[in-house]
């Protein structure tokens, strides 16, 4: 009981995958901590997939018409991960805070642990995201 509150003080941000008129009827769950980003997804069978923030490389916010319309909109990440060198976080409120959040989070984490771009692009040198423009 105790490690589970002091799980939740650890959680930032979370949100759901938004579907349908901006409401949140999906199976997908994010949530973002001081140190990892999970992604959650699934009903009957759920996988939860952790990035560590200090691999992320490069964050794109995308906002098509329909997510402007109803508040959203998705962020692209690229990241030196081997399970997830490219992944969204689709269809969120507050996009713009969050990508901002997630930014600020990525490069106070790479300074704590003292990693620079070079070696996390040495690390993803075959993804695609490394020198791609969104």
């Amino acid at each position: 009981m105790n490690t589970e509150k002091k799980t939740e003080k650890n959680i930032l941000w979370s949100d759901r995958k938004r579907t349908f008129l901006g409401l949140p009827w999906s199976f997908t769950r994010y949530r973002l901590e001081e140190e990892k980003l999970i992604i959650d997804k699934g009903f009957l069978s759920r996988v939860e997939d952790e990035i560590r923030l200090y691999r992320i490389t490069d964050i794109t916010l995308k906002r098509s018409l329909g997510e402007r319309i109803f508040g959203l909109g998705t962020i692209h990440c690229c990241s030196g991960d081997q399970t997830s060198p490219e992944f969204d976080i689709l269809h969120i409120k507050n996009s713009k805070k969050v990508k901002d959040m997630l930014s600020d989070m990525v490069e106070k984490e790479r300074l704590e642990r003292h990693i620079g771009m070079r070696e996390l692009i040495d690390v993803g040198a075959d993804d695609d995201c490394v020198g791609e423009e969104h």
